[in-house]
């Protein structure tokens, strides 16, 4: 299957931040991807802009070695790495200070694209912001994409896009959750509303439950200081969980539109229920069979900080009343795995008689690994001995499905929506705010309870009180499967 490039426009995308391990890993061979499939164009340009000493010959060698260590590509013909390196530049520049902005004033372009990538801490997007627009760089029409954390609680989060609004409006702004920019997520919608099958029976008369879960197999490692200050509930639940929950229980948008979508995604979170305490599980991973315990690896004997979490949810509105929504996350996992499984009630009534047993249709959008969906559903166990019944997959791969067609990274589709200027998959500042009103009483809870996450092995499926969230409604988590 051929897919369709189309280019974008000639653009000039600063990445600050451009040689951290983000831009190196994820940014930059995302890029060269995009220029290799024809969708960027020769007359673009990509600046680093980073505080270190380098001169653009040393960032172009710095992107080469990247981009044979993480895009993915055949490096048997240079030529088109050489094309591709040719649009980068490089500037060194202070974000708290003068140093460099007049240098990368002069390499900007006018009547083109802007776009500004804050590859760097929150704590300097204010100084950025600031400096872009003392410094003429910014007009109406330029972009910035700012990467999560967008603050650790309401009022930070409060504060951020404070600061954001006196130097870009709202519509310039582009912060970046990767999951919205996997190929399955988007397809979650167009199965949802590009299908008269299933919108009839998305709604709490036909589903039972619907789970969501982001299983990782790695630990902290390389991010302990910032982890054990954030822990899964702010580092996952708050974001990557609740935007994925806010595209499997939306209503539908009147268009395909930027506010029209986010629009829908806010009521979802603003049905949500405050959780009561009996409804959350956090959990922290110990060491096991060789592998280092969280606290170890975060160098805090006494860490309090959650690696896991469990909740069960539930909207108050029309579509998903008594429907509950079971959410889970955790690192050093048994299996690397994310998923969302819409599952749907029994039949009224099954004229197989008993021995038949039972089963359940459930929808199963794969996030990773293999992106893709399946359906379970009933048939008759092949051969004879009587109407004996079976569950089997319709499974759609998307890399079968679509002749081996190799699916874009997430950051390289949402880094073309930026300069295209598309804000449907980028969240909102209402939204995040949102977000953290619904996230920060549960912290809160936790903190005023003094409470210890429930150990568990490193390499198992999480703490058992887990298990139970599930059990006491006569439910189970599907297994995690890699």
């Amino acid at each position: 299957m051929v897919t369709r490039v189309i280019p974008v426009d000639p653009f000039d995308l600063v990445v600050f931040g451009g040689t951290g391990d983000l831009a190196r890993r994820k940014i930059l061979p995302g890029l060269y991807r995009r220029f290799c499939d024809g969708q960027i164009t020769s007359d673009s340009r990509v600046i680093g802009a980073a505080r270190g000493e380098m001169s653009a010959d040393d960032y172009r060698a710095f992107v080469s070695q990247a981009i044979d260590e993480f895009s993915g590509t055949s490096n048997e013909d240079d030529s088109s790495k050489n094309e591709f390196l040719k649009i980068l530049d490089f500037v060194r520049i202070d974000a708290m200070g003068e140093d460099g902005w007049e240098d990368l004033a002069d390499k900007s372009r006018e009547n083109t694209i802007r776009a500004f990538y804050f590859s760097v801490a929150p704590s300097l997007f204010g100084e950025l912001a600031s400096r872009l627009k003392r410094f003429g760089l910014a007009d109406k029409t330029s972009r910035i994409v700012v990467e999560k954390p967008f603050g650790h609680d309401l009022k930070t989060a409060q504060d951020l896009n404070a600061v954001l609004a006196k130097y870009f409006d709202e519509s310039q702004v582009y912060r970046i959750d990767h999951y919205l920019g996997k190929e399955t997520v988007q397809n979650l919608m167009a199965v949802r509303f590009g299908n008269m099958l299933f919108e009839p029976l998305w709604n709490a008369q036909y589903v039972d439950h619907i789970q969501i879960t982001v299983a990782e197999t790695v630990g902290v490692e390389g991010r302990g200081n910032y982890y054990d200050k954030s822990g899964a509930m702010r580092d996952m639940v708050q974001n990557h969980l609740m935007q994925l929950l806010c595209l499997i229980a939306m209503e539908p948008p009147a268009k395909f539109e930027p506010d029209a979508v986010r629009d829908e995604k806010l009521k979802v979170i603003r049905a949500l229920d405050p959780v009561d305490w009996h409804h959350i599980v956090r959990g922290q991973y110990v060491e096991h069979a060789g592998a280092r315990g969280y606290r170890e690896a975060v160098g805090n004997p006494s860490s309090k900080t959650e690696s896991f979490v469990a909740l069960k949810v539930a909207l108050s509105n029309w579509r998903w009343a008594g429907t509950p929504f079971y959410l889970r996350t955790g690192k050093k996992l048994r299996a690397q795995a994310s998923e969302i499984a819409v599952v749907f009630k029994d039949t009224p009534h099954s004229i197989f008689g008993p021995e038949a047993g039972n089963h359940r249709n459930v929808l199963v959008i794969r996030l990773q690994p293999n992106e893709g969906m399946t359906l379970d559903v009933t048939i008759k166990e092949p051969g004879p001995g009587g109407m004996r019944l079976l569950d089997v997959p319709l499974d759609m791969s998307f890399a079968e499905a679509l002749g081996g067609s190799v699916v874009p990274d997430a950051y390289e589709r949402l880094i073309m929506d930026v300069i295209r200027g598309n804000q449907t998959l980028f969240m909102r500042g209402d939204e995040v705010e949102a977000a953290w009103a619904w996230t920060d009483p549960i912290i809160e809870g936790w903190n005023a309870r003094h409470d210890v996450p429930k150990p568990y092995d490193a390499g198992s499926s999480g703490p058992d009180d887990s298990l139970m969230l599930m059990h006491r409604d006569g439910r189970r988590w599907r297994d995690i499967q890699s």
